[in-house]
């Protein structure tokens, strides 16, 4: 962001509650850009067989997660993680539970996760390419590779 939203006059780096944040230099206007995080929600997808690990097409090739996705204005989320459920797999979801949150100051996130048990048979929507569905047994010995914040969130709960 390089002008102000409201007033478009360049933005400069103003300090405000001790940290310094693009903001409009024109007092009268006020503008600050605060870069809050995007909420994502993700979830431990639990069928009949083991749990859901789905691959995107935009990943390396052999990286599978849990899924995840981006609430839509005005939703709340747990009815966003249900309906990315629904988009990405096909499937219903049922027994819906809240994890944990997990800040992801990196990619500028806030990951609201949960665990829920499902439905039906899975389709693949266009965004996913492959799944894998891994007896929970198992899945503490499963390589996420670079997905650190993955094995921490499937890590926290096993021990649930």
């Amino acid at each position: 962001m390089k002008y102000c939203p409201l007033c478009t006059q360049p933005l400069h780096l103003i300090p405000h509650d001790g940290t310094q944040r693009l903001s409009c230099p024109d007092s009268s206007c006020g503008f600050v850009f605060w870069d809050n995080p995007v909420p994502v929600v993700t979830a431990i997808v639990e069928t009949p067989e083991g749990v859901v690990l789905a691959h995107n097409r935009a990943w390396p090739e052999g990286l599978f997660s849990v899924i995840s996705g981006f609430l839509a204005s005005g939703e709340s989320p747990q009815a966003a993680v249900e309906r990315e459920i629904v988009e990405e797999l096909g499937l219903t979801a049922h027994d819906v539970a809240l994890l944990s949150l997990y800040p992801l100051p990196e990619q500028n996130q806030l990951i609201i996760a949960y665990h829920l048990r499902t439905e039906g048979a899975i389709s693949l929507n266009e965004e996913l390419d492959a799944f894998k569905i891994i007896p929970a047994t198992q899945l503490g010995g499963y390589d996420f590779g670079p997905l650190t914040l993955t094995r921490r969130l499937v890590d926290d709960w096993l021990a649930t």
